[in-house]
């Protein structure tokens, strides 16, 4: 593997709360530039303009500087390759497609959204894996610059050898082979001019010099079509290496319905960022038992990109908590262990925000913990019997809790305004008044019946950490539900 002039890369889309995954794929990133003297670059890839927000952007930069990760260059701090964002370069990458279609390799699409969905559904009815058909591929060049005169949407896909097979190294994987007859026609401009992910990837990859391409296994599939990009455009691939996805102990793929992924989780419960750090770390070291404990430069000493395991990491939340525990006894000083208590507290505004709403509700400073606690508690461990003062059936509460989660992750800017009127929409479509369908909430948020108000307290404890609560609180709930008949 050559790596002089490293350059390496994270490119996360600002499209939700920035996951545990992302800080496991930039910290090896981050490491093989240090490993090697390279450079490491953040780029921030908003080609879906209908979930990214700038919310979501700022949240993954907050999220990586907590992680204790420094790029020197980037959307916050611009660099000689900027701009850094892919919103910012939309005019960069038609004439990349424009070569890639003059030279005829690439073509004009102009198939609706239903005629798309049709052929798939046909396809996956026949047993199929669904991929275009090339109904557009042999259009004669006079119909399609009538269409396009005429203003007809279309979009611009590329052509696919019909025989063979895509060969490359791997980092990790080593020498793979995948039949082009596996690979789609992927559209690489849409209909709106923005290009597609693989498109803008390739172009950003070659304009910003990445020398070395680090990413998930989930990746490992679209290389041939990157590949060809590259050949089309009569440009050198980068060195591409894929990372085992971060798995749960039963083998199964990390994701948010199962597991907390969110690092601002982590950060609500106390985990200090070394220690996640040195956990995920651990995934791309060999070292011998009793070695646990490594801070940023001793796992950068230890880091061996030749020496990667496609066994696959495990989240182990137990081995988290344990490296966590020994950071805060071994690794801080008293001073600094207060100073990383308070920054802690006074994270998110949690502390002020909580004194704020409690000014009014208390007669003595001795009721504080009791009714703010629950903001700082990493489990509210409640038992059925906390439910019992609600009249609602638990059947009904079961409907009220399941209904509300999912329902919470449409809200794209999470604050008090946007939870209220949430939650008064969910009360209309149930057919239910809005006490009714709080009542739970209450409890399963807070730990009891009688709070801060629920709305700010949802506001506070931030998505990822409600999203968890109401997850244990259904679990709980749904021991009080009887077996279906």
């Amino acid at each position: 593997m050559t790596t002089s002039g490293v350059r390496v890369r994270i490119a996360p889309s600002p499209t939700g709360e920035p996951h545990v995954g992302t800080a496991y794929i930039a910290l090896f990133n981050y490491l093989f530039a240090k490993k090697h003297g390279g450079e490491f670059i953040l780029r921030i890839e908003d080609t879906d303009a209908t979930r990214s927000t700038p919310e979501f952007e700022t949240k993954v930069l907050d999220a990586l500087k907590w992680c204790g990760l420094k790029w020197s260059e980037g959307p916050d701090i611009g660099g000689p390759y900027g701009p850094y964002r892919q919103s910012d370069r939309k005019d960069i990458y038609r004439p990349f497609v424009e070569k890639i279609v003059d030279a005829g390799h690439g073509f004009r699409c102009f198939c609706t959204p239903e005629r798309l969905e049709k052929m798939r559904e046909a396809q996956r009815a026949a047993g199929l894996p669904p991929k275009y058909d090339g109904h557009c591929l042999n259009l004669t060049a006079e119909e399609v610059s009538t269409r396009v005169a005429a203003g007809e949407p279309h979009v611009v896909r590329m052509k696919i050898p019909t025989e063979g097979s895509c060969k490359f190294h791997d980092g990790v994987y080593g020498d793979v082979e995948i039949p082009w007859d596996a690979v789609d026609m992927q559209v690489l401009l849409k209909a709106d001019g923005m290009p597609t992910y693989h498109m803008a990837n390739v172009v950003d990859d070659h304009l910003m010099k990445i020398t070395h391409v680090a990413r998930g296994e989930e990746w490992l599939a679209s290389v041939p079509k990157h590949i060809l990009i590259y050949l089309y455009l009569g440009l050198e691939p980068p060195q591409f290496m894929h990372l085992s996805l971060m798995r749960n102990a039963d083998k199964s793929k990390l994701s948010k319905r199962k597991n907390p992924t969110s690092i601002s989780y982590y950060t609500a419960l106390g985990y200090i960022p070394e220690a996640l750090m040195n956990f995920l770390g651990l995934f791309f070291i060999q070292i011998a038992e009793g070695e646990e404990l490594l801070t940023m430069d001793e796992l950068t000493e230890k880091f061996d990109p030749e020496n990667l395991s496609k066994a696959g990491a495990i989240f182990d939340i137990q081995k988290l908590d344990w490296l966590n525990g020994r950071w805060i006894r071994e690794k801080l000083s008293e001073e600094e262990f207060q100073h990383r208590v308070l920054t802690w507290a006074m994270e998110n505004s949690r502390l002020k925000e909580g004194l704020k709403l409690s000014q009014s509700r208390i007669s003595k400073l001795g009721e504080l913990p009791d009714l703010t606690g629950f903001l700082f508690k990493s489990e509210l461990n409640l038992d059925p019997s906390a439910f019992a003062k609600i009249k609602s059936t638990p059947e009904e509460l079961l409907e009220i809790l399941n209904t509300v989660q999912p329902d919470l992750e449409k809200i794209l800017e999470w604050n008090v305004e946007t939870i209220e009127a949430e939650l008064r929409a969910i009360a209309d479509r149930m057919g239910k008044k809005l006490k009714v369908v709080v009542a739970p909430l209450f409890v399963a948020v807070s730990g009891s019946s009688r709070s801060l108000p629920l709305f700010d307290s949802m506001a506070i404890l931030g998505r990822s950490v409600v999203r968890q609560r109401l997850k244990l609180a259904a679990q709980t709930v749904a021991t009080l539900v009887g077996p279906k008949n």
